[in-house]
């Protein structure tokens, strides 16, 4: 199909907003990429005397591949989340495309195209905030002992050219797990699947979830065996075991979103009879769609707490008198700041995105007698909900990696928790989720609802 890269073009002009969200990690992809490649040249091409000058901690080069690594795997998940809504929101015409003879290798295609281009397009702006953030992110380890006074970013573009590749095929690869079911289902079933959720999680998703889980308890493992003077790598194989079961997390979303809806919501049925009624029925029966808004409250949530709570456990067990400590947990609350960044971005783009494809069964409601203002009080409802999911499968997840840290850094497995800083981040998820949740929803029901519901208007 000759045409698939005008097709590609066109749905980007078409549909602009439906690829900002993608745009965003992809940008955020490039600038972290191009910050630590920058770190990592800065070391590489310095003179001997320079790279043998003694440094407080791991010295920029380990620190940029530790950094690097965990930017790559947030970024992966944040980026198949992203394309996986864009491709939601053209998902009726990728459909036709199948019903009109178009081969899943050309549907494949035509996603790819559009990746590429959207990568492209963010890859100059974001090479060079990762390079302006470099010499800020070197001048604050010079500051702190952990690099040689003399140490500078160099000018090759070498740093921005590897981080546009990494991106690509970080993306490429989010786009091929994206892009999978619509271009292996049967053309008419594509297009039955466009206002159809599948009622059950396949057994190759769950088998999947279930060596997710079985991989993050064997990190963890490993986390809490490690003896304390290696602190840093039991805080490593903490951090990607919590990584690993949010991936299970995501596999087995949909069951564990039934249950924890079911339970949570008996009490707002109490407090909203109508209303609590229709968001608790909403959730537990578009449970792939509660899934795709909770993974990244939960991922928000998961990580920020497990960062917040290992520093602090850190910090009780070398004691906070101590140069070394002092940088450990300097470099704990960077490597936090870099991970909510990723996990605020995928929770906006999620929560926009799933409340935005609703418009028609907004419309539909709105044409059996529900009024915008019910319509909002549901979405509040349903927003509260999908936190509320979120914030106990993240928590439940830091629970299990903090454990497992404290376990190696102070011999029990009760972490230091504090607490303060804790309901700061319950606080930031809500904050992200409920008004970009209404925010959505305001724009989805304005309209008239019979060209709405009769799908006239996009």
């Amino acid at each position: 199909m000759s045409a698939v890269p005008s097709l590609a073009l066109g749905q980007l002009r078409r549909r602009p907003a439906a690829f900002t969200g993608l745009a965003v990690a992809l940008f955020l992809l490039v600038a972290t990429t191009t910050l630590f490649g920058s770190l990592f040249a800065a070391e590489a091409t310095a003179p001997e005397a320079v790279r043998r000058t003694a440094v407080a901690g791991p010295g920029p080069m380990v620190i940029a591949g530790a950094f690097g690594e965990i930017a790559v795997l947030v970024a992966f998940f944040v980026v198949v989340n992203a394309i996986g809504f864009a491709l939601r929101r053209q998902h009726r015409e990728l459909a036709l495309l199948r019903t009109i003879a178009a081969t899943p290798r050309q549907v494949r295609r035509l996603v790819r195209v559009q990746l590429l281009v959207t990568a492209l397009l963010v890859a100059a702006p974001g090479s060079l905030a990762g390079r302006y953030a470099a010499h800020h992110f070197l001048v604050a380890l010079q500051q702190r002992g952990m690099a040689a006074p003399d140490l500078r970013v160099p000018g090759t573009p070498l740093p921005a050219l590897v981080a546009v590749a990494i991106t690509l095929v970080v993306g490429l690869a989010a786009s091929a797990v994206a892009v999978r079911r619509i271009s292996r289902i049967a053309p008419a079933a594509a297009l039955t699947a466009t206002s159809t959720e599948q009622g059950r999680t396949g057994a190759p998703r769950l088998l999947a979830g279930v060596c997710a889980l079985a991989g993050g308890g064997l990190l963890l493992r490993l986390a809490a065996t490690r003896p304390a003077e290696e602190l840093d790598k039991a805080g490593q194989a903490a951090l990607f075991g919590s990584l690993v079961l949010l991936v299970a997390v995501g596999l087995t979303g949909p069951l564990a979103a039934r249950a924890l809806v079911a339970l949570l919501g008996a009490p707002m049925r109490v407090l909203m009879p109508g209303t609590g009624w229709l968001a608790q029925a909403n959730l537990r029966g578009y449970a792939r769609r509660l899934t795709s808004a909770m993974v990244p409250v939960a991922l928000l949530v998961g990580l920020s707490a497990t960062m917040m709570i290992m520093t602090r456990t850190a910090e009780h067990a070398a004691g906070t008198t101590s140069a070394t400590s002092a940088t450990d947990v300097w470099l704990r609350q960077a490597e936090l700041a870099l991970l909510t960044g990723f996990a605020a971005v995928s929770t906006i783009n999620t929560v926009i995105a799933v409340t935005g494809e609703r418009r028609r069964e907004f419309a539909l409601l709105r044409l059996v007698g529900a009024t915008r203002r019910q319509l909002l009080r549901m979405l509040t409802a349903e927003a509260a909900l999908t936190t509320a999911v979120g914030v106990l499968l993240g928590a439940a997840v830091a629970a299990l990696a903090t454990a497992a840290f404290s376990t190696a850094a102070t011999g029990s497995p009760l972490p230091s928790v504090p607490a303060t800083a804790c309901g700061w981040i319950v606080a930031g998820a809500a904050a992200l989720t409920v008004p970009g949740t209404l925010g959505a929803g305001l724009h989805a029901v304005r309209g008239p609802a019979a060209e709405l519901a009769g799908g006239t208007r996009d």
